[in-house]
């Protein structure tokens, strides 16, 4: 069996200390491991990073007995993160971000371009720390057959996690995008139950700002995790590098969100993300 490997870029800030312990929880429960990444500009920085990662390596080991273990990489943490994570054959990236400020500040338009590009699901977390798991995971319906993908690893976590799983659906009025917003749903509520998951359906309460809603719905449940898939072009899913991204990720109530490219193979909702 495989060792599940959780990657967590750091830069040493609250929000790196609260994704580390998310990647925490999860290697514990998947009986899996740590790798921290710093990123430096020159040469001359890597050792003292290296004395720094080694002690927060130690640390946490020590704190909860997950094997932790460090990269220092030269290079742009944007550009590097995603590569790093398929050298090592990461699971998830496990990514903090400051809010919309402190996002655009600090990783501008290479931030998204990482999420984006990346082959690995990212959890990306603000300040809020994960408590017993994920409990409430909000998992929003897209009218694309890619949707499939993201169904597949809401099991998985859900699976692991024993998690509620709340389906929020758009409202359509176009009778060809609703009759193809029900066909998504049936096809959910199929495999919820094929794979005895505890769910629930929700619908959005009117057509129109279905990010508004579903975020307004995700804090009202005082949800554990959003599973968002990017797919370009396709409306709500052109979340990643539009202001809908922005919203989900860096929503107000601080709630981690799951973030995960379509990748170009058949994926059922059986499979397991994790080893």
């Amino acid at each position: 069996m495989n060792t599940n490997v959780f990657l967590v870029p750091t830069d040493y800030s609250k929000v790196a200390d609260c994704a580390i312990n998310h990647a925490v929880k999860l290697a514990q429960t998947l009986k899996g491991e740590i790798q921290l990444l710093h990123v430096v500009a020159k040469d001359k920085d890597v050792e003292e990073n290296r004395t720094k990662l080694q002690k927060i390596a130690s640390e946490i080991n020590k704190a909860s007995n997950v094997k932790v273990d460090y990269i220092v990489r030269v290079g742009n943490i944007f550009d590097d993160i995603g590569k790093v994570a398929s050298e090592i054959k990461a699971q998830l990236i496990i990514m903090g971000t400051h809010g919309v400020k402190g996002f655009q500040h600090i990783t501008g338009s290479h931030a998204l371009k990482v999420i984006t590009n990346s082959k690995v699901p990212f959890i990306v977390v603000q300040q809020r720390n994960i408590r017993e798991g994920y409990s409430k995971i909000v998992l929003p319906l897209e009218l694309a057959k890619e949707t499939k993908q993201k169904i597949a690893i809401t099991i998985s976590m859900a699976k692991y996690f024993n998690s509620k799983v709340y389906v929020f659906s758009p409202l359509e009025t176009d009778e060809y995008l609703r009759n193809s917003a029900t066909r998504n749903l049936n096809y959910t509520k199929s495999e919820m139950q094929i794979h005895k998951i505890t769910f629930e359906i929700a619908t959005a309460e009117k057509p129109g700002n279905f990010v508004k809603q579903l975020l307004q719905f995700a804090s009202k449940i005082d949800a554990d995790l959003i599973t968002m898939l990017n797919i370009q072009d396709i409306g709500l899913t052109e979340f990643i590098a539009g202001p809908d991204e922005q919203q989900v990720i860096t929503n107000e109530s601080q709630i981690p969100v799951l973030c995960m490219n379509p990748v170009n193979v058949t994926v059922s909702s059986g499979s397991i993300l994790f080893s």
